[in-house]
């Protein structure tokens, strides 16, 4: 079987392009890099299919080693579909997103920089116990206490942002819920006039 090394580099370049832009934080980049990275693919799955052929239809006079595959084809269209989906539902949160925060920027989940500082704090303190084990706890006192003051500001930092979100508002818009029907400007059922009938 050839393959078309033309095919393979374009696909390569776009997977490539694809996969870097989808690492990163803003949304409208990984909105083209799944675009991208499903081209590269659609054009790996064409390459594996070998050179082209004649039509896949036999008929009387067709050699059935000189017909395409109608496999790869089928797979290729059944993969634009789905990339087509994947992009309409990744441009739909990058618009979302911006309406919300007025920016399609992904932020850091604090919970997970939380759970990474403490992993990081616990290996500190293996390493400090092993180096100053004979010296006795006096010896990394000012390094213990330094690792407690960065658990102490990742406390605060986590706190500021349980503030935030907190905030039933955002909740309301992130949902799509009128502020009106969320806070209860009726006070629940057997409130209303017509339910005391």
């Amino acid at each position: 079987m050839t393959v078309s090394v033309t095919l393979l580099v374009c696909a390569l370049v776009l997977a490539g392009a694809g996969g870097t832009l989808i690492l990163t934080r803003s949304l409208t980049r990984v909105l083209v890099g799944v675009i991208l990275c499903g081209n590269g693919v659609n054009l790996f799955v064409l390459a594996a299919a070998g050179p082209a052929g004649v039509p896949a239809l036999l008929y009387p006079g067709v050699s059935r080693t000189r017909v395409t595959d109608p496999l790869p084809q089928a797979i290729v269209l059944t993969a634009v579909v789905i990339t087509l989906a994947t992009t309409a539902f990744v441009l739909a949160m990058a618009y979302r997103g911006s309406q919300l925060t007025g920016s399609d920027f992904v932020p850091d989940d604090l919970a997970d920089h939380r759970v990474v500082l403490r992993a990081q704090i616990a290996a500190e303190r293996a390493e400090l116990r092993a180096r100053h084990r004979e010296d006795g706890l006096r010896a990394w006192r000012g390094e213990r206490r330094e690792q407690r003051q960065r658990l102490r500001a990742d406390r605060a930092a986590q706190a500021r942002a349980q503030d935030l979100s907190d905030d039933a508002d955002l909740w309301d818009d992130v949902l799509g819920t009128d502020p009106e029907d969320a806070h209860g400007t009726d006070s629940g059922p057997g409130t209303d006039p017509e339910d005391a009938r």
